[in-house]
């Protein structure tokens, strides 16, 4: 099965990083993502999601369960979650009970996403599991399988060294539960959410190679459950709209270049504005930035939206979750993000 769309045009999501500028505080680009996340749900957004990276000065996206508190406060329809919680930082129990607790605080709205890969360097992940055994990459599947267990009605069963059996549930109990996708940039999550029949999501924007093999490997292989009878996927996609094709494309420099530095290895600081983008030298970025720049979205509205409707219908999914990066101007305020905002109007308007 293919889940061809046949051209209809798809759901609009975002996947939200928290993107921190030069001269902005960490404080002050949360304050922006919750704004944006309001303003994605007067919009028409089905969901929107929050990163989970640690000790990068150009992110503030650590810790999705509270951002997800935050913006399911200040929104009332659209769906809340992680894209997602790195499970190896994580035990299985925390997890399950704060989504539980979120579930409870927005019925129907939460989505927990899961990750396995760590989601920072190696001093990171030891620290983040310095106060006890976590999960770890290896038990993976285990403990994917731990979480649907602890937040369902039944709970999980333990038995212990002594015999006895010992019964566990995610606390506070909801009424209903957090739909869980897994997440994957390989074909490992994507065998694993087909065996387990759960929807699952390839990181099309952090990797961009082999996204056709990935979800038809997860198609073909997928096992009906009684939540998920049918495969549930979608497109993930880095998307800068502006009124000008020229325009979107200097927003989108500060996050090429950026990126160009992660993959050549070089040094992170918080992203440069858009300005400082366009007067710095090439740096030996300039190749990794035209190759990332063909995969991403990047235009005036027509151009946007004609490409948004063309990946959804090559790829076969009804829904696309765009992370909006367009860059900042100096000039404009360090507690909003307005060409993120005007990348999420200009699409929704275009894709009416």
């Amino acid at each position: 099965m293919n889940n061809r769309t046949s051209g209809l045009t798809p759901r609009l999501s975002v996947l939200d990083l928290v993107p921190v500028r030069a001269g902005q505080t960490s404080a002050q680009a949360i304050g922006a993502s919750l704004a944006l996340a309001g303003l994605a749900d007067r919009l028409g957004y089905t969901r929107y999601w929050f990163a989970e990276h640690h000790n990068m000065a150009a992110v503030a996206a650590s810790t999705p369960p509270v951002m997800i508190a935050a913006a399911a406060a200040r929104t009332e329809r659209i769906r809340v979650g992680s894209g997602g919680v790195m499970l190896p930082n994580h035990a299985p129990l925390v997890v399950a009970e704060q989504f539980a607790a979120l579930e409870a605080l927005a019925p129907g709205r939460i989505d927990l996403g899961l990750g396995r890969a760590p989601g920072s360097d190696p001093v990171v992940t030891s620290l983040l599991r310095a106060t006890g055994p976590t999960a770890d990459v290896d038990r993976f599947p285990q403990h994917v399988s731990d979480i649907l267990a602890l937040m369902g009605p039944e709970g999980a069963r333990l038995r212990l060294v002594t015999g006895d059996v010992y019964d566990v549930r995610a606390t506070p109990a909801a009424d209903s539960t957090p739909t869980v996708w897994l997440l994957g940039s390989s074909d490992y999550s994507a065998r694993l959410a087909a065996e387990l029949g759960l929807p699952y999501v390839f990181a099309n924007h952090f990797s961009g190679q082999g996204i056709d093999q990935v979800l038809a490997l997860y198609r073909d292989g997928y096992r009906p459950s009684e939540a998920h009878p049918e495969p549930r996927t979608f497109l993930t996609l880095n998307a800068v709209v502006a009124p000008t094709a020229d325009e979107a494309d200097e927003r989108a420099l500060p996050q090429l270049r950026q990126m160009a530095r992660l993959r050549t290895g070089r040094a992170l600081g918080p992203l440069e504005t858009v300005e400082e983008a366009l007067a710095a030298p090439a740096d030996g970025l300039a190749q990794a930035v035209e190759g990332m720049r063909s995969r991403w979205l990047i235009g005036d509205p027509e151009h946007a939206a004609a490409e948004l409707r063309r990946l959804a219908d090559r790829h076969g999914v009804e829904e696309v979750m765009v992370v909006p990066v367009a860059g900042s101007r100096a000039d404009e305020p360090l507690d909003a993000t307005p060409g993120r905002a005007r990348t999420l109007e200009l699409l929704a308007a275009a894709l009416g």
